[in-house]
């Protein structure tokens, strides 16, 4: 039995998610129905994370056993023909060691969410980010993102469908940076909560639209209670970009 870690990348717009169901087709459905085709086996993949419906992946990382012999190549070749045409790509493939596990090896999870700061059309980047027509101040979202950052209880910021023990994280890393008419929130911890980094770019938004201050960002933080959450923001500009491991 061979271990093998893959490097993902996929656009989540016709998918109801990384995890596999039941009522619709899932990124890991579609990957462990094509290693099926490759090796004759029932093949599970363990994931770094779980996207939601219409999040996308620039990294996403996984690992999968495999009792039949072959190289990592062949495998990563053969799943990304029997892909197509899903929107999923295996960027990378190699063997690790039969203790390394794709989430609970993970030491650090990274996203990013991309804002489309215009008022013209995404012919480009419709699906792929979230657009806010009316002008945001990215400096003043950054400033007050800062609160954010730290060891907080972040019930405000999940959904009320979370199933973690705790709504307590950690976030080691909450960016806000303009890059022309686009906006990128960089986000980075061990672990997130359902919807957290949704839900702080939404109220974010409402920092940079000048309809909220830092303190009542830091209000909602405090409140503890998701009624407090001022928006959550769709689901189209949020990536995962990353997951890091021990050397």
């Amino acid at each position: 039995m061979t271990r093998f870690r893959l490097t993902i990348e996929y656009d989540g717009r016709p998918f109801m998610g990384w995890q596999r169901q039941a009522h619709g087709p899932s990124v890991q459905g579609a990957i462990e129905a094509a290693a099926v085709r490759v090796t004759g086996e029932a093949v599970a993949l363990h994931a770094a994370g779980r996207t939601d419906s219409g999040v996308h992946a620039e990294a996403m990382t996984a690992h999968c056993d495999i009792a039949r012999p072959i190289t990592a190549f062949r495998l990563m070749e053969a799943l990304n023909a029997l892909l197509r045409p899903d929107p999923v790509a295996i960027l990378a493939c190699e063997e690790v060691a039969d203790d390394w596990h794709a989430r609970f090896s993970c030491i650090r999870r990274r996203y990013v969410y991309r804002i489309a700061n215009r008022r013209a059309p995404l012919a480009l980047a419709a699906g792929r980010a979230w657009q806010v027509a009316a002008p945001l101040d990215a400096a003043a979202m950054h400033d007050a993102a800062q609160a954010l950052v730290g060891r907080h209880d972040f019930t405000t910021f999940r959904s009320a469908h979370c199933q973690a023990d705790s709504p307590l994280r950690t976030l080691e890393r909450l960016d806000v940076v303009r890059h022309g008419a686009e906006i990128a929130v960089h986000a980075e911890a061990r672990s997130f909560l359902h919807h957290q980094v949704r839900s702080m770019v939404g109220c974010l938004m409402l920092v940079g639209r000048g309809k909220w201050t830092a303190a009542d960002l830091a209000a909602a933080r405090d409140a503890r209670n998701r009624d407090a959450l001022g928006l959550n923001a769709p689901p189209d500009g949020l990536y995962f970009v990353g997951a890091d491991y021990p050397a």
